[in-house]
């Protein structure tokens, strides 16, 4: 099992930046991709982000294109989320979650393990 702890929520305004940063703990070894998903009220959670923890390949949704940017260090156990041109539509609580499956999904029951999640709130 993989523990995660997420970190760099807050309030902030529309057109800031914010960096969202979780730590993995455990059986980190075994993690073949990384992701962060966000769920708004009455909303489902929905991925913003992935990678491939061995080759750093990413993945973004059409949403979140070019203003978000995924990142990992495999010797800290920790991936980033870079946020930036922030939109009052991106507030929601953000969930760094890790999978051992060979195949990415891009839906959350594709992934293993969760963190506890962060707030962010983009006010306009």
């Amino acid at each position: 099992q993989v523990q995660l702890v997420e970190s760099g929520g807050g309030l902030v305004q529309a057109g800031d930046s914010l960096r969202l940063t979780c730590v993995a703990s455990g059986r980190t070894a075994s993690m073949t991709f990384a992701g962060w998903f966000r769920q708004a009220p009455g909303k489902e959670r929905e991925i913003v982000a992935a990678i491939n923890w061995k080759s750093s390949t990413p993945y973004y949704p059409d949403s979140v294109k070019g203003r978000f940017t995924i990142s990992r260090d495999n010797a800290k156990n920790t991936v980033t989320l870079q946020m930036s041109s922030l939109k009052p539509e991106d507030t929601a609580v953000y969930y760094c979650a890790v999978t051992r499956s060979y195949i990415l999904q891009y839906v959350s029951n594709g992934f293993d393990s969760w963190g506890q999640g962060t707030q962010v709130t983009v006010s306009s």
